[in-house]
């Protein structure tokens, strides 16, 4: 006779261990300390038992709908036993594969490489935005459309620079995994130009390779101040910060070793800038008009004053380009995104160029000197590419 729900909730508890049958090799184990377990008896050759679950967890309904589908296996020949443990391996094999496993990899392999703001960036991002989402995910089963769905959960709360963000980290996770043999191709691909523009604030900047170029073609036809235009053309090859490059002094240009020293403004360290080909031509026509006075950018107002902090974004309306658009600080987060995006530059040689807080792996401030000449080739690069996007 079939069990009752009443008969499995009240069976007694016994001294040894007994079973409570249902029919169809369906049975309820119950256990010395009140334990019940669903059982399923059934012969492939010999007699096994399949463990189903355990009661109230699973319920004497749902005991026997489970009963249904092993039986359904074991009429094709196939061990319910031994199915389980093939789908708990390949659901291993998935968690050892799923998207989350693979980005703190990356991010383990990028410990050296990257500073540990940006480190802790990327963790924090992902984090927050991506792995409640697709973390637990086989990364192999990762769509595009899967990945645009997280992209416009963040993009819905107003922080569409964040989105683009997250978008360049999945590409570098995907890349990762193919690069490690997890994946056959990187489907963040297939969405380039599947975001909206961010909506530049703080420091507005450029970073599209394309209208990089129609602004250093721009540049190059600025018709104010020569003082001036030579202040813009060096802004791109040097990216400090404005302050830094309006009050430049002359004493502190080396043309011979192709560098600048300054203490930076921020940290107040002492800092370096390797000086390409390029910006050395632009000192080079500069220093006869200045090269006699303390900046290499002196106001146009009596005394020895540097030029005022409104000149380059007062130059750059006069160009036509809104604030909206590009900052005299922009050239920094242009530099920035196209060595690190473009380039492919190492993240620690961009951060430490661009003044900011920099440690190796043992925790140590890099002193100015550090990576100098890989730093003065980065430069040289930059400075190259960027002519390559003026000649268009």
């Amino acid at each position: 006779m079939a069990l009752t729900v009443t008969q499995v909730k009240n069976a007694e508890i016994r001294d040894k261990q007994y079973r409570l049958f249902d029919g169809s090799g369906l049975y309820l184990q119950v256990m010395p300390n009140g334990r019940k377990y669903w059982r399923y008896k059934y012969r492939l050759g010999k007699e096994k038992i399949f463990a189903i679950g355990v009661f109230p967890e699973l319920s004497l309904k749902e005991a026997r709908e489970e009963l249904a589908e092993a039986r359904k296996l074991v009429k094709q020949g196939i061990d319910p036993t031994q199915q389980r443990k093939t789908l708990k391996s390949q659901h291993l094999s998935e968690q050892e594969n799923s998207f989350e496993i693979i980005a703190r990899l990356l991010i383990d392999a990028k410990r050296n490489e990257w500073s540990a703001s940006h480190l802790q960036t990327v963790t924090r991002r992902l984090e927050k935005d991506v792995f409640p989402w697709l973390g637990s995910t086989a990364i192999r089963d990762i769509s595009a459309t899967d990945i645009l769905e997280v992209l416009h959960r963040v993009v819905e709360r107003g922080a569409i620079e964040t989105a683009h963000r997250i978008l360049i980290i999945f590409g570098q996770v995907f890349r990762y995994a193919v690069a490690t043999g997890k994946l056959g191709s990187d489907p963040s691909r297939d969405l380039k130009g599947a975001l909206s523009k961010p909506i530049v604030k703080h420091h507005a900047a450029i970073i599209e390779p394309r209208r990089v170029g129609e602004l250093l073609r721009m540049i190059d036809g600025y018709q104010g101040s020569f003082i001036t235009k030579c202040a813009l053309q060096l802004a791109p090859l040097v990216f400090v910060r404005p302050g830094e490059l309006r009050q430049a002094k002359w004493e502190d240009i080396d043309l011979t070793k192709s560098q600048w020293r300054f203490k930076a403004s921020k940290t107040h360290n002492d800092h370096i800038v390797p000086l390409a080909t390029q910006a050395l031509h632009i000192l080079e026509e500069l220093k006869p008009l200045t090269g006699h006075k303390t900046y290499l950018f002196p106001s146009m107002r009596p005394g020895e004053r540097p030029m005022s902090n409104n000149t380059l974004a007062a130059a750059l309306r006069t160009l036509g380009i809104p604030k909206e658009e590009m900052s005299a600080h922009g050239f920094r987060a242009m530099a920035r995104t196209l060595l690190d995006e473009e380039l492919h530059c190492r993240i620690d040689l961009i951060e430490h160029q661009l003044a900011h807080s920099v440690r190796d792996a043992l925790g140590r401030a890099y002193n100015r000197t550090q990576h100098l000449e890989e730093r003065r080739k980065m430069m040289q690069k930059w400075a190259d590419y960027l002519d390559g996007l003026k000649k268009g």
